[in-house]
């Protein structure tokens, strides 16, 4: 009987992938990725993604998969990310050392649900996060009560370049895979100045967020991913249909934002907010301890 059960609800999530691939296909645009490059990155495998996923893409690349030694951060070079709205030399030097440094960091972080949209992303995590073991945003701040796990792993060539930064997340109390994201630095046509590009891998395609930097007086700095056209910083979908080539569909009505900052207390934090349609639906807070 639960053998059924597990089929059933692997073919119902198969189901899902397909409808959603179609979706981007019908909807989105035929792109060539050396004409838009800010939508290449790892495509995953069919049916699970889940946080060996690096692995098993360093292995089918020929990369080495770096998880220890020297401090490894989700840029190598804070500065790199000057641009119109980022001045770094403005931004707090433990916040810019968080970037430059993220393995040596510790996270504890609370979820934030507004109301109606609760109901909405239950259904998501049935059907689509927890098979998947990707984008499984916490339901609860008892989700996340124990903490989470995090791996920061660059991916090596043969000539020792880096080819991806890999940034794995997990719940500490299920032992699910929060995110499986690759970063880098990108520039795209909208906007005039280096972005910073989250990847997440899925069934046969990627989802992208691209977004904008920007430094404050105060010393925070926060990420954007907003824009109202193809080209612009924003979200992404991306679906792979041969080497090179796939179908891309923006998100336009998807936008968030990451603000890292030290509190008065000389703690530092990050909130991260998600909106939909102009509409807040999640916030999550972090609080960043360096690792003693």
């Amino acid at each position: 009987m639960a053998m059924e059960s597990s089929i059933e609800y692997k073919s119902r999530g198969a189901l899902v992938d397909r409808t959603t691939q179609r979706w981007v296909r019908a909807t989105g645009r035929r792109v060539a990725l050396e004409e838009c490059p800010w939508l290449e990155g790892p495509v995953g495998d069919v049916d699970v993604i889940g946080g060996d996923f690096f692995a098993r893409f360093a292995d089918r690349e020929g990369l080495t998969m770096v998880a220890d030694g020297p401090p490894r951060g989700l840029v190598e070079d804070f500065t790199a990310l000057a641009g119109p709205a980022c001045d770094p030399s403005q931004v707090d030097a433990r916040v810019a050392k968080f970037y430059e440094q993220t393995s040596e960091y510790e996270f504890d972080v609370w979820s934030e649900w507004r109301g109606g949209f609760r109901p909405f992303a239950k259904a998501l995590a049935a059907i689509f996060s927890r098979r998947l073991q990707q984008l499984n945003v916490p339901l609860s701040p008892l989700d996340t009560s124990k903490g989470i796990s995090t791996a920061v792993i660059r991916l090596v060539d043969p000539a020792g370049a880096v080819q991806q930064t890999a940034w794995v997340r997990e719940i500490v109390a299920s032992k699910r895979t929060l995110y499986a994201g690759s970063y880098s630095l990108c520039r795209v046509p909208g906007f005039d100045g280096p972005c910073v590009k989250v990847g997440f891998p899925l069934p046969n395609g990627s989802a992208n967020v691209i977004m904008r930097p920007e430094s404050a007086p105060d010393g925070s700095f926060t990420v954007r991913s907003s824009g109202r056209n193809f080209g612009d910083p924003g979200f992404y979908f991306f679906v792979e249909a041969g080497k090179g080539q796939g179908w891309a569909r923006y998100l336009r009505a998807l936008k968030e934002d990451i603000r890292v900052y030290v509190d008065p207390l000389g703690h530092l934090r990050a909130d991260h907010n998600l909106q939909i349609w102009g509409a807040t639906f999640l916030r999550l807070h972090y609080r960043i301890t360096e690792k003693s």
